[in-house]
């Protein structure tokens, strides 16, 4: 995890969130990369958009709040570099759970 502040806000109806890393160690210890493997699906909130009005001009509201460890879809948002740290913007419809 990187210390460094983040100067990114989501618009309306995203949210950006620092997927967890996943390394998996076999029982003798050899850590194994997480380049084969699939994609972290699990990740820590980093900043919020604001609600948005659908097309049927409904508010719907962020499902989660700067700091929520959330579950997200396996290939939704976007991948984004902020230095050597890779992020994911994601819409609100992407979250499937918050792990309290």
């Amino acid at each position: 995890m990187s210390d460094k502040k983040i100067n990114i806000h989501p618009v309306p109806g995203y949210i950006l969130v620092r997927p967890q890393k996943q390394e998996k160690t076999t029982s003798s210890g050899i850590v194994l990369p997480d380049s084969h493997e699939d994609k972290p699906q699990q990740g820590t909130v980093l900043s919020v958009g604001q609600e948005w009005l659908t097309d049927y001009g409904a508010k719907k509201e962020a499902p989660c709040q700067v700091g929520d460890t959330v579950i997200y879809r396996e290939w939704g948002g976007k991948e984004y570099k902020n230095g050597e740290e890779e992020l994911l913007i994601l819409k609100f419809d992407d979250i499937m759970a918050v792990i309290k």
